[in-house]
């Protein structure tokens, strides 16, 4: 830049020749007339402009106040030379606040830099847009931004920038970015083949994703598939290799990102991610002597060990893990003990089983004398998540001796969870006195309120313990010295438990005022506020020393503290009054204990450990906390189970949500399947289910045929077949591409609406491109449980110039899992008499249409019946137009359903009427339902009429 203008280069070097500093104001204040003079004649080129506010941002960097050159800026960003439009930017983003009015000038050149062909000039705005990006600027160009991000003609880098420059602004202003509405637009990018792209969107969806759990689940499956295709199968381009460590900057943030959401319940998935998790713990068996790599290496395999610790602390790769932690808390490396230590205080933090740990009780311990701060506040965090009632006493007797050298830095979070444990883990109400009596002898000022706050509220609701609390607090007073917070504690607990302790020798009144008043000197007025309280307490137990008290609160009503001294006039008036008088025993009663409430300690104890902008997974210490983060997760998980690619749809959570989910199943339209989903799941986030004369005629037709298409459009074909045997199916779902172009980001998802009745899930992830004119085959395997009523459901999507999501229902129903059974006549009407009628009885009469003959389409009949899984029984029924069924469901947990059918149509009413019998009534009215559509003449003519339901 100052190569092509000598003027700039001259100034710069008259500014680094000035030897004082007047000399430099001088030549400064001499430019800067200079300039304003050039600026308010006007008539400069594109060259002069530059120039001179090239001048004034040197000027500004040197930290001297400018008030030129604003609206110049403006003008150079509108040019269209690149030298020029940079220094416009460049004055832009340091000159203005994202306030200043000028910002406003500027917005439109920005939008149209945003839209230009020229990458350069996109990524100038970008630029200035991530810097600058005030509320306006970000409202007014997010919409911009987010098309350069998804734009399939952007350049990688100017992608890369887009997506930084979107996650700048929604850390900024995050009700800007319509998150839930952009989710599977840029989730879909994770896909993309350049790794810096991924990287970059990455970043922006672990931001979007920690407020916005559900809209950004289909990330789940995104990131394992990314995870295994780096780690296992190593594909990666060479240049993306740090010290042979595959791009680990993507790995940790993969991994990280996989920990805002529960562990996944597809078998698939779990998989896939135990072994992505397996190779990462397996390659760093291999030491290497290569410092790079080596951080590298262990920067991915500490984040992959909490993910392991997240998912579950009882598999193996977590007793692999802490064999491995074990060696880090006692490396030479400062950054890997760190490490070492805080992935271990998060394994403590969430299991069960401490024993592994306990083992390295002596290092840990060790760690906290260690050079480096920073370890050794790992080391704090360690020992408080691993304390349980076997060590409380060691380690809170460790805490305490290290509480004296203790770094000032540490102090307060060492006292706090010294506090902490105490309380949590006390085994005798003597340790607990003795321990917090000496951590408020020792730590001083360090001490926040919540401590002495909670000792006195535990002493109050322990009746056993007040009398020894007043006499070990009565010794610690006895010190030559004693903090404040110690005298605050022993004036609480010695005026209302002192007559406990009165009769004995060495504790009488007249020594306990004593001990007690020579502090008040050295104490803060709130302080002997309490203490006055305390005397007036005497007053009423201990008539004895009543002289002396009186005496107190006289000197004391003339200070000039209002508040001591409007105590002090009020507490002498009562001390005064008559003994018999029973005022003074009214006020002076002894204190009723505390309602149960929560420490405030641990909440104290959490704000100081409050989120980054990263945001914890964990709590430190607290299973409870952990525990809860890891429910609330669940809860967050809709009834729309997702049982592969991750994809957790939106749970409204609100009570029409509510009322919406106990409606669907019921039946609430015409159609036999007894529902209309599409509304419901839209409500839920799921993608509204693809609608149409075919789709319906489609879906129908392969609920009694075992292949066929599903789905058919323009782009893609999606076909099926399907086997079952049992209570197990097996179900190939084909997707084709019919263009000529790939598609891209392709994913498949499963969602199924009664996990606890069917099971459904992907043998393996479907692969993220799909090839022009080629197809694809998923397995999906099928286990049935329950009865169930509503089918699961296939969501397909896919980039193809836009992002597309195509919902279709899955022809699994609960008939594909009847086998048909042969019967004699005998043994048919046996059995049917057995079952009996209603409830196990579902019975509806309904139109049927004619063949082109005018009689009835018994074939058809036949096909629909067999389809459902009823052996067609000859001989039975002597109407030979009648037909008759028998089989028996298959379910994993409910174990076999017997099912007998009767189908009589009648050709001159064109009615026919079901009646199907079994043990189950579910499977009756269900059964009944499913067969009864294909064979409806009208679906959309008149209420059928139903006899018996």
């Amino acid at each position: 830049m100052a190569t092509n203008m000598r003027g700039l280069t001259q100034f710069i070097a008259d500014i680094r020749g000035a030897r004082v500093r007047e000399l430099e104001e001088k030549r400064i204040n001499k430019e800067m007339a200079n300039i304003r003079k050039r600026f308010k004649d006007g008539n400069l080129d594109g060259y002069q402009k530059k120039k001179y506010v090239a001048k004034v941002i040197f000027t500004y960097i040197l930290g001297y106040k400018v008030d030129v050159g604003h609206m110049e800026a403006v003008n150079l960003i509108s040019s269209s030379k690149y030298s020029e439009k940079q220094i416009g930017y460049l004055a832009v983003t340091l000159l203005m606040h994202e306030n200043s009015d000028f910002l406003r000038l500027v917005v439109n050149s920005i939008r149209k830099d945003l839209n230009d062909n020229n990458e350069i000039h996109n990524c100038l705005a970008l630029h200035a847009i991530a810097n600058v990006g005030g509320q306006e600027m970000a409202e007014a160009l997010a919409e911009d931004v987010h098309r350069l991000l998804i734009s399939p003609t952007s350049e990688n880098f100017v992608r890369k920038k887009a997506a930084l420059t979107l996650l700048r602004l929604y850390r900024k202003h995050p009700d800007v970015i319509p998150a839930k509405e952009w989710a599977l637009r840029i989730v879909s990018i994770m896909d993309d083949p350049d790794l810096g792209v991924v990287l970059s969107v990455t970043s922006l969806v672990m931001a979007l994703a920690q407020d916005h759990l559900d809209a950004f689940a289909v990330c789940y499956q995104k990131a394992v598939d990314r995870l295994n295709r780096l780690v296992v199968e190593h594909e990666f381009a060479a240049t993306y290799a740090y010290y042979k460590v595959p791009i680990p900057w993507l790995q940790v943030k993969l991994l990280r990102l996989l920990q805002y959401y529960p562990p996944p319940e597809d078998p698939t998935i779990q998989i896939m991610l135990q072994e992505v998790l397996q190779t990462i713990m397996n390659n760093c068996n291999e030491p290497s002597r290569n410092v790079q790599h080596n951080n590298a290496q262990h920067a991915v395999l500490f984040e992959a060990i909490s993910l392991a610790i997240h998912n579950d602390t009882n598999s193996p790769l977590v007793n692999t893990a802490a064999v491995l932690l074990a060696r880090f808390i006692s490396s030479k490396e400062t950054n890997v003990r760190y490490l070492g230590l805080d992935t271990m205080a998060h394994l403590a933090a969430r299991t069960d089983n401490l024993e592994a740990i306990k083992k390295h009780q002596g290092t840990i311990i060790l760690s906290l004398r260690d050079k480096d701060i920073s370890v050794r506040r790992r080391a704090l965090d360690l020992l408080y998540s691993m304390c349980d009632t076997d060590n409380s006493e060691l380690i809170v007797g460790e805490l305490l001796r290290y509480l004296k050298v203790a770094d000032y830095g540490l102090r307060e979070e060492m006292v706090l969870k010294i506090a902490i444990l105490t309380e949590k883990y006390a085994n005798t109400y003597k340790w607990y006195v003795d321990t917090i009596l000496e951590l408020l002898s020792a730590a001083g000022d360090h001490v926040g309120e919540e401590v002495w706050y909670r000792v006195v509220q535990i002493v109050t609701n322990t009746e056993d313990l007040q009398a020894y609390a007043a006499k070990v607090v009565f010794e610690y007073l006895k010190s030559p010295s004693s903090h404040e917070s110690l005298v605050k504690v022993g004036g609480y607990i010695l005026g209302e438990y002192g007559h406990l302790i009165a009769n004995e020798p060495g504790y009488s009144p007249i020594e306990q005022f004593q001990v007690l008043h020579s502090k008040s000197q050295f104490c803060m007025a709130p302080t002997r506020a309490l203490l006055l309280s305390t005397y007036i307490k005497w007053v009423n137990v201990f008539p004895e020393i009543k002289p002396q008290l009186v005496n107190v609160f006289e000197r004391y009503r003339h200070v000039l503290d209002v508040d001591l001294q409007q105590r002090a006039c009020e507490f002498y008036a009562l001390a005064l009054r008559p003994e018999e008088d029973e005022l003074l025993q009214n006020v002076c009663e002894e204190i009723p204990p505390f309602p149960p409430r929560e420490s405030a300690l641990i909440s104290r104890l959490h704000k100081k450990q409050g989120d980054t902008e990263d945001k914890r997974t964990w709590t430190i210490g607290d299973k409870e906390a952990n525990l809860a983060r890891q429910t609330s997760k669940m809860l967050r998980k809709p009834t729309m189970k997702v049982e592969t690619n991750g994809a957790t749809p939106s749970s409204t959570g609100d009570i029409s949500s509510d009322i919406t989910n106990s409606l669907i199943g019921l039946d609430l339209t015409s159609s036999p399947t007894g529902m209309d989903p599409s509304a419901a799941l839209a409500e839920k986030g799921i993608p509204r289910l693809i609608a149409g004369p075919n789709v319906d005629r489609w879906f129908d037709k392969l609920l009694y045929t075992a292949d066929g298409v599903l789905y058919e459009d323009v782009q893609i074909q999606v076909g099926i077949k399907s086997r079952y045997h049992g209570p197990l199916g097996q179900v190939a779902v084909y997707v084709g591409n019919k263009m000529s172009a790939p598609l891209t980001s392709f994913t498949t998802t499963l969602h199924n609406e009664e996990p606890e009745a069917l099971s459904v899930s992907f043998v393996k992830i479907a692969p993220s491109t799909l090839a022009p004119r080629t197809q694809i085959q998923q397995i999906v395997q099928v286990e049935c449980k329950k009865v169930f009523k509503i089918p699961p459901i296939l969501v397909v999507s896919f980039l193809a110039g836009a992002h597309q999501t195509i919902a279709v229902r899955l022809p699994i129903v609960v008939t594909k899992f009847l086998e048909g059974v042969k019967l004699s006549s005998t043994d048919f009407f046996e059995r049917w008499k057995l079952i009996g009628g209603p409830p196990r009885e579902a019975q509806s009469i309904f139109p049927i249409s004619l063949d082109a003959t005018g009689h009835i389409d018994i074939t058809k009949q036949r096909q629909v019946v067999s389809g459902h899984g009823f052996q067609v029984l000859e001989g039975i029924d002597p109407n030979p137009s009648n037909v008759v069924g028998a089989g028996i469901l298959h379910t994993a947990v409910d174990g076999k359903v017997g099912c007998l059918l009767r189908l009589e149509p009648n050709r001159e009413a064109k009615l026919s009427r079901i009646t199907i019998r079994s043990t189950s009534e579910d499977v009756a009215v269900e059964a009944q339902r499913l067969i009864q559509k294909p064979l409806t003449a009208d679906a959309s003519g008149p209420a059928e009429k139903r006899t018996t339901s």
